[in-house]
This record gives C-alpha cells, structure tokens and sequence, in this order.
C-alpha cells in the first residue's frame, strides 16, 4: 500500500469531505495541520483521489456494478428504458438512459427535442449526452441521458435509434443540435421525417471566430430570429452588401437550419441552447465520477427536479404557466396602445397609432398575424392580443394547450425512484461483463474545463444595457405615452 492510500484513508476517515468541491490544496493543508506530514501537490491530489475512491468506488467498479445498477433503476421505475452497449471483448462502448417519468409525460411537450454533448474528465474520458425538451413553464424536460466511450457516426447512430423508441419519427418532430457531422448524419438515417436545426449560438461563436464587422453581426442574430420571410430578406441582402464573406459563410451553413423563418416545422422559442447550457452546468460535478456515480447523480437530480415542479405546477392556480402568464402580461401592457379596426367576421387590422407604417392583420379563428408570431410561438402576439380584447375573446383560449397548467401537472405526475440495492439481483445479470473501454491517455495535465470561445469572452465583457426613463416621472418600465402622470 502507497502512502497516498494510508493517507486517502485517513483523511476520509477522519478529516473531512470529498466531493467535487474540495482541492488537493486543501486537502494537504488538512493533512499536514492534523499528521504533521509535509505534503506536496501531487501528493494530495493522489491522496484526494484515493479517499475519493474509497468513498465512491474505483473508475473500473463503476462498470463492473452498470448492469446490475441499471437492472435496480428499471425494476423501481417501470417504463424506464436502459441500454447497454459492448464489445465483443466485454468492453463498455455505450448505455443510455431514459426513466419511465419521462417516457410517459413526454407528449405533454412541445415536439422540439434539443441534443447535446459535454466531456467527462474522469480516467475512461468519454461524453455525456442529453435530450432534453422544455415544458410550458420553460423549464428544462430531460428526456434522455447516454454515455459513449467515443463521440463518432456510430455511437450518435446508436443513441439516435434507442432515442425513436421513445419518440417516433414525425414531420411535426424538431431536433436542435450543434453543427456536429455526425449528429446530423445520424438525424437523416434514423429520423428522416424530422426537421433538423441548429443553435445560433455556434454559428455567432465561428462568425466572431473567423470574420470581422460587428455590425454584420448584429445583423445575423436579427436575421436568425425574424418571423417574417420580407424581413429576413432585407436583412440579409444588407449583410451581403457589408460582408459578402459572411453571406457566402451563412448561405453554406444552410438558412433553413438556424433561421426561424425558414425552418421547415415549429421550433418554438428555441433558437439559442440556453436549456443544454443549463442541463451540463447541473451535470459538472459528475464529470469525472465513475459512470455509474454518473447515472446515480443524474437519477438523484430528476427526482428532485419532478418532485419540486409536480408541487409548483400544482400551486398554479391560473390556467395558463407562470412563465407563460409573465410573458403575456408584457404584450397585454403594449397592445394598449394599438388602434383595432374590425375588417370582417374573422379578420381585424391592427396598427400603431394613427399611421399605417406598423399596420398587422389577425385572424383569431385560425390564430394568425400576419407578423407570423402568433403562428410560430403558438402565444398570441401583441396585435392578436389587441385584436382579442376589441372582439370580445380571452386570450387564454388563443394559446397552445403545451402552455396551460393542466398540462404542467400532467407533465410531472409520476415520480422517479432510487434504487433498492437489498433486493435479489439475478446472477445472469450481476456476473454479466462490463469491463472499462480502452483509452489512450494523452500527456500532461488532464483539463477539467473546455477553452472559452470568442463569443463568451465577448459576452462575458459586455456591458448590460442603458434602462431606459421615462421622459415625464423619470421612472423605468414604461414610456411617456404609458406614464400614469
């Protein structure tokens, strides 16, 4: 036995914690004050590493306990679906994961699913994939979670063919991903009939990367979230004439996959990838656990997670989401000062004051402006709003029924359950070999984080922005035209 190993058991025995927060720093300042024991860097992080061992198992355990764990997780909570991928050496090469929860609350979402990936640290490597969705109340839905040893064709092929046996393939279907070749491979294999986008995110990131001109950017990110084509146009033809490269650039990158516009189904709001920025900030402590310390951390957050949002959704006592009630009452604020002119049983004009230059036609029947946002979100849009209250309509009646509270509770009335490890586990599934996949460890230090890009060092600088004052009281949130002086 090492001495970093009688150290690592000492420390965890008597010392302190070992989670993701604590640094082999600390660690040997502990050691060193309580043993006397001088101790250098590498000597307490290889301490840190062992008693973290100790406490959570070794890389290589977490593998050989998978089948039986993911055997617990699909006994405790039926309609799970857990796959697990070897070699024909035994080896790990993939699992995914799916509760029953989700499975079965799924179609309470909007059919927009966003993939995504995040690297583990840990001695195996690999990458920790996710599905995700977003409810009524924009909150993150996770639907899905898989673990490959490598990020290639085959194993995107793979998540992607356990992921349609939850959600078939639908013209109506829309997946949001980075701009990976392998994810869109395996979306034209496996889900043909779906729409495919991508995040804007990624094309500002290699805009900002490559090309120069801020104001050409500020114009792409207009252009991505236009809803209407005359608009996009205009925009666009003014980007070619200031910088014909980035043209050529978002030409190649497709309009139909990161434009609204474009874009053949309904993506809703989901244009950026806040939601799996969200989803890999929750997952960073289980980075560099072993894999089934992984899943085990994932099953502890979903139960959290439904257990919170089940009694959120149930203390709603409006018929449309909080987050839904909240963005409305913005656009019920604005359509006061809109002038409403019914033109027949279905149709109204709406406009802006007295002239016609913000002049929009709203059929509430058929639930659209000709802005094109009451179409796309699913939400009324100012002019609809407007147009509602001057006929007589409730607004309520005018959303997506993803947006109600009914829907909320549905979406999270069953719960997710821990693992019962006193139960019988059969011998076929406990003796079944899982063994740890083969990875070349590259030289030097391991890197705990990724290489910030030129777009979060700019959006990390930047200023917020000027709240405006009214002209009159010298207050903000409203205007002189709105001002209750």
């Amino acid at each position: 036995m090492y001495l970093e190993d009688i150290l690592g058991e000492l420390y965890k025995n008597f010392l302190g914690d070992v989670g993701p927060a604590v640094h082999p720093t600390s660690v040997g300042i502990a050691i060193t004050k309580q043993f006397g024991v001088k101790m250098e860097y590498w000597k307490s992080y290889r301490t840190l590493k062992f008693a973290r061992e100790i406490d959570q198992g070794t890389p290589e355990s977490g593998f050989e306990r998978l089948p039986s764990y993911l055997y617990m997780l699909i006994r405790e909570n039926p309609s799970t679906v857990a796959r697990l991928q070897i070699n024909e050496n035994g080896k790990f090469m993939y699992v995914f994961l799916a509760f029953g929860a989700s499975v079965n609350e799924f179609p309470f979402m909007r059919k927009v699913v966003v993939v995504d990936g995040t690297f583990l640290n840990g001695r195996y490597k690999g990458t920790l994939l996710t599905a995700l969705a977003q409810d009524g109340n924009f909150q993150i839905f996770s639907i899905a979670f898989a673990v490959v040893d490598i990020e290639n064709d085959d194993s995107w092929h793979w998540v992607f063919r356990q992921l349609k046996l939850l959600i078939p393939d639908d013209e109506g279907l829309a997946i949001i991903s980075d701009r990976h070749n392998s994810i869109g491979k395996a979306i034209t294999n496996v889900y043909p009939l779906a729409s495919r986008g991508i995040f804007t995110y990624h094309l500002y990131k290699n805009i900002l990367g490559r090309y120069k001109g801020k104001d050409a950017f500020r114009l792409v990110k207009k252009a991505a979230r236009c809803f209407r084509m005359s608009e996009f146009t205009q925009i666009f033809e003014e980007i070619e004439a200031i910088n014909p490269a980035i043209h050529g650039y978002l030409q190649r990158a497709e309009v139909r996959l990161w434009t609204r516009v474009h874009f053949p189904s309904e993506r809703y709001n989901l244009m950026t990838t806040n939601i799996a920025e969200s989803m890999n900030r929750a997952l960073s402590n289980a980075r560099g656990l072993n894999i089934v310390r992984i899943l085990e951390l994932i099953r502890v957050m979903m139960t959290r997670w439904f257990a919170e949002w089940r009694e959120d959704a149930r203390s709603q006592r409006t018929t449309l989401t909080r987050g839904v009630e909240k963005l409305l009452h913005g656009r019920v604020t604005a359509a006061r000062d809109l002038t409403v002119q019914r033109i027949d049983d279905h149709h109204t004009e709406v406009k802006y004051g007295s002239s016609g230059e913000s002049l929009h036609v709203v059929n509430l029947v058929e639930r659209k402006c000709t802005c094109r946002r009451f179409e796309l979100e699913k939400l009324p849009c100012v002019h609809a709003i407007a147009a509602a209250e001057y006929m007589n309509v409730s607004r309520i009646s005018l959303c997506s029924p993803y947006y109600t509270s009914n829907y909320l509770v549905s979406a999270y009335t069953e719960s997710v359950m821990p693992v019962d490890s006193a139960q019988y586990i059969p011998e076929v599934v406990a003796n079944q070999p899982c063994l740890p996949p083969t990875v070349r460890q590259p030289p030097g230090t391991p890197k705990k984080n990724r290489m910030k890009s030129a777009l979060e060092v700019g959006l990390a600088n930047k200023r917020p922005r000027k709240e405006h004052a009214c002209s009159r009281c010298r207050q903000s949130g409203h205007n002189a035209k709105t001002c209750p002086m």
